[in-house]
């Protein structure tokens, strides 16, 4: 929003939602039924409106993957300062002024004279759109910018789109709705001089649209991929096209570098940035980055491509969660499912900053059905594998294993590296410490008795221990899982451990395969703690069911716009935060296998750094 909003600031559809997508439908509807009705006279012009529209939605995405990819990555990147949740909200409704172009091609093709039937294509009309870009569209764009940044309009309008510091993509159309429209018209003057002088044609349209998307998105990238030959082997090249290093300075100098797609304007009138060729040169010399800490995660459910960083923005910055409108998306997620698999390699999802730690995440190329296929568990660890002798050549300090990449049954909590490869330097981090920590923690104050449910695992037996060396009673439902964890604990604890089928305790501390069954034995504001990876299915209303162990990251940690998983936002989990904390704390072992970290220590060091535990309510 604006620092003091001017009129027409919001879309008339603001308050539709989603469902501003239905204002198109009678025009779609009606260009399907004209087109497969009147025969010859059908008019593909109209037709063609709802694809370029799609083309539209689909080639601004492309621009939004690769560029939170290759920024991630930090080759030729830019800017280093990071996104937040709030531009990602503010820049949610990108796909505003494509909805807006298309309504205003319907209604053009079917009341403006000339605009219907068009030629499939004609030259002379590309040439006059060509030219009326580079002379008028040009000049009146370069002028309304630098009027913009006159302190009435910049503060009712432009300073929007100036409030992403750092841009993407999609910030080239974040503006309020009057100045939008405002763009339309000076984009409208090639599409009108082509029409009115019979040269008009689809594929003149379809070029020009896709030209300026094109443009707009490159120069909001925060990454330079303009190759240097470009210039060399066409100079005047310099003054036709910008670049997003060029673009940048705008957005970080404001007073510099107006024009719109051809810089040549700023050179006549003496506003072209000085540092421009400097950042340019910089930007394409610049190398990917090393961080310091990696975490190593994976994909969990088929739609989990979609919540990557470098996915659906609008569905990466909330909590992963199933939604009807992806099912419609089945047969992307099949062959996304496909190519995953083919290409086969480790990938950077996201990099973060934190003190002077620099740290990413990245992911195998498997979903978590994969985990659970015995014939995949060799191809899984060698990706693993691949991943640690990586960072190790790398230099990199710490690396996180995340989710199932530190499986008991797949590789020994981590331990089949470190015995295949001792010499590492590079410290393997399972997380298990922090996690007993976080769970403990949560555990309401004056809880003496809680229920023991789910797989036992690693970390199940360190809250066991903890618990009954607190004094706390610890009650087991099944037969199974109490023969296990009584033979775990030491003789003298063993007095805290019972079996029981009763399951009236208010706190369950629960894991893996925690049933539909269980759940409904649980009393009323039962307060169901998981130890496990995964967060639990939920199968009762009247019970508060908490997250997988995770903690609040400190506000000065940067670059964090993308929620982990089911986790709320800027919440990491226990797994991933470790990595971080043996870091910074410089702590030269590896927590793999059955060793484990001091659990006082590492939680100690936790809060010294800024984490903070997620709230725990105390009531329903």
């Amino acid at each position: 929003m604006a620092t003091t909003p001017g009129i027409l600031t919001d879309w008339p559809w603001k308050h539709l939602g989603n469902f501003k997508y239905m204002l198109l439908a009678p025009w779609v509807a009606n260009s399907l039924y004209e087109f497969s009705t009147k025969g010859e006279d059908r008019d593909l012009s109209n037709f063609v409106i709802f694809p370029l529209f799609l083309w539209r939605i689909i080639h601004s995405q492309f621009w939004i993957s690769l560029s939170r990819y290759r920024t991630a990555k930090g080759n030729n990147r830019i800017l280093d300062k990071g996104l937040e949740f709030e531009q990602v909200d503010r820049e949610r409704n990108w796909d505003d002024q494509i909805l807006f172009s298309a309504i205003v091609y319907y209604i053009a093709n079917r009341y403006l004279e000339g605009g219907s039937h068009l030629p499939l294509f004609r030259l002379d009309g590309a040439i006059i759109m060509a030219l009326m870009h580079a002379g008028p569209v040009e000049f009146l764009y370069y002028w309304f910018h630098r009027a913009l940044h006159h302190h009435y309009l910049y503060s009712r309008y432009h300073s929007h789109h100036h409030t992403s510091i750092v841009t993407e993509p999609i910030t080239s159309v974040i503006h309020p709705f009057a100045e939008i429209v405002a763009y339309f018209i000076l984009f409208s003057i090639p599409q009108l001089a082509s029409l009115y002088t019979g040269t008009l044609s689809q594929a003149s349209v379809f070029l020009y649209i896709t030209y300026i998307d094109f443009m707009n998105n490159l120069g909001h990238c925060n990454f330079e991929l303009v190759p240097k030959w470009l210039f060399s082997v066409f100079p005047p090249l310099k003054y036709l096209m910008y670049t997003p290093s060029f673009h940048a300075l705008h957005h970080t100098q404001f007073r510099t570098n107006y024009s719109l797609f051809m810089p040549f304007y700023d050179y006549i009138y003496g506003t072209m940035d000085k540092s421009s060729d400097t950042l340019y040169e910089t930007s394409l010399k610049r190398q990917e980055e090393s961080p310091d800490v990696v975490h190593l995660t994976h994909l969990t459910t088929p739609e989990s491509v979609y919540h990557l960083r470098f996915g659906l923005a609008s569905i990466s910055s909330r909590p992963l969660a199933s939604k009807w409108y992806l099912w419609l998306m089945s047969p992307i997620t099949f062959w996304s499912m496909i190519l995953t698999w083919i290409y086969g390699k480790t990938f950077v999802v996201e990099r973060n900053r934190f003190k002077e730690l620099k740290m990413q995440s990245w992911a195998i190329p498997r979903y978590s059905i994969h985990y659970s296929l015995k014939w995949q568990r060799e191809a899984i660890n060698n990706l693993i594998q691949e991943a640690v002798l990586d960072t190790d050549y790398k230099g990199i300090k710490v690396l996180s294993l995340g989710l199932q990449n530190q499986g008991e049954e797949l590789n020994a909590n981590g331990e089949l590296f470190i015995q295949k490869y001792p010499k590492l330097k590079v410290k393997l981090i399972d997380g298990s410490s922090l996690a007993v920590a976080v769970v403990l923690n949560s555990i309401p104050q004056g809880t003496t008795q809680v229920l023991f449910r789910g797989k036992l695992t690693k970390v199940a037996y360190a809250i066991a221990f903890s618990l009954c060396h607190r004094g706390i009673q610890i009650a087991a439902s099944r037969e199974d899982e109490y023969e296990k964890l009584k033979i775990a604990l030491p003789t003298k604890y063993r007095n805290n451990l019972s079996f029981s089928r009763s399951c009236g305790q208010k706190i369950w501390v629960v894991g893996e395969g925690l049933t539909r069954n269980d759940q409904l034995k649980a009393l009323k504001a039962t307060i169901l703690i998981p130890f496990s990876q995964f967060p639990a299915t939920k199968f009762r209303k009247n019970c508060f069911y908490l997250d997988p162990p995770a903690l609040v990251a400190p506000s000065s940690l940067e670059n964090l716009h993308s929620c982990e998983n089911w986790l709320p936002r800027r919440v990491m989990s226990a797994w991933r935060v470790a990595g971080i904390v043996h870091a910074l704390e410089g702590w030269n072992v590896h927590e793999l296998g059955d060793s484990m970290f001091d659990i006082d220590k590492i939680w100690s060091a936790t809060l010294h750094h800024g984490f903070r535990p997620v709230q725990i309510p105390v009531s329903v």
